[in-house]
């Protein structure tokens, strides 16, 4: 990774603390090139622990400070009120955020013709293993868009988006994903209580099976439907349960349905913000 230039991050809440983790731990870049501006005392102070520079303020950020990247990590609802404060670091900064619902021309308003990326993590970021939706607006360079993917890949793998309008499709796939393995995990243990199992076994299988199964499903040549079709014996126990997953409604109709409604309220709560 390219490691020149400083780096300022607004925000330290969980996903701004997952970069900057990924950013020292992972990446060695030093702590000290990291500037973050964050007003509530607990969260500034982790920072400081992490070896960052913190500040309550943006009004306390170093007058000669020309950072490379520029990162926001606050609230929607925050965004309109403390652009106009970090209008100066425009000149040689990208800026990114990753503030859900806010469209890249409300930075635009702002700020002007510079670098700006829209991007929409999901909750596994904060373990390193998430997955990060992006969209670099015209004025963005191909170096600058590494530059930003290297930032980002602290915390998972980036995928670049053609138009700003899939990050609202992202939210209802990676965004709103997790929650869907989540619930999966939560019926499968239910399942299994039912089929007699005690309720500590019944929830570590269940567990355990998601992890292993994605685990194979990511590292494996074939493709999930290849991958189901090994496991599934014909006349078997899987090809039994799958009979039942596979009518109507089925899985798959359910998914599709239940992604069209979180895709419909992203657009939704975009318009709003």
């Amino acid at each position: 990774m390219d490691q020149s230039g400083e780096i300022v991050l607004v925000g330290c809440g969980n996903m701004g603390f997952a970069l900057l983790e990924g950013w020292v731990a992972r990446f060695g870049i030093a702590a000290d090139r990291i500037h973050v501006v964050e007003p509530v005392e607990a969260l500034r102070r982790r920072a400081v622990a992490a070896g960052a520079a913190a500040y309550a303020d943006a009004s306390e950020l170093p007058q000669a400070l020309q950072p490379r990247a520029f990162i926001v990590a606050v609230k929607p609802q925050v965004i309109g009120s403390m652009l106009a404060t970090y209008r100066r670091f425009s000149a040689t900064a990208a800026f990114v955020s990753i503030a859900a619902g806010v469209p890249i021309a409300t930075f635009e308003a702002t700020l002007g013709a510079v670098p700006i990326v829209r991007d929409m993590p999901n909750m596994p970021a904060s373990i390193g293993m998430g997955v990060i939706a992006a969209f670099a607006n015209a004025h963005t360079g191909n170096v600058q868009m590494a530059y930003v993917s290297d930032l980002l890949a602290a915390v998972g793998n980036v995928h670049w988006l053609p138009e700003e309008e899939l990050i609202n499709a992202a939210t209802a796939i990676s965004g709103s994903g997790p929650a869907y393995l989540f619930h999966f995990i939560e019926c499968l243990t239910e399942a299994g209580i039912a089929v007699g199992l005690p309720v500590e076994t019944a929830h570590a299988l269940a567990k355990q099976t998601v992890d292993g199964a994605s685990t194979l499903a990511s590292a494996s040549v074939f493709s999930p439907t290849e991958l189901r079709q090994q496991v599934t014996s014909p006349n078997g126990t899987t090809a039994a349960a799958l009979e039942v997953l596979m009518a109507e409604p089925s899985l798959a109709a359910l998914l599709r349905e239940a992604a069209a409604a979180a895709h419909q309220r992203a657009l939704e709560l975009a318009v709003v913000g």
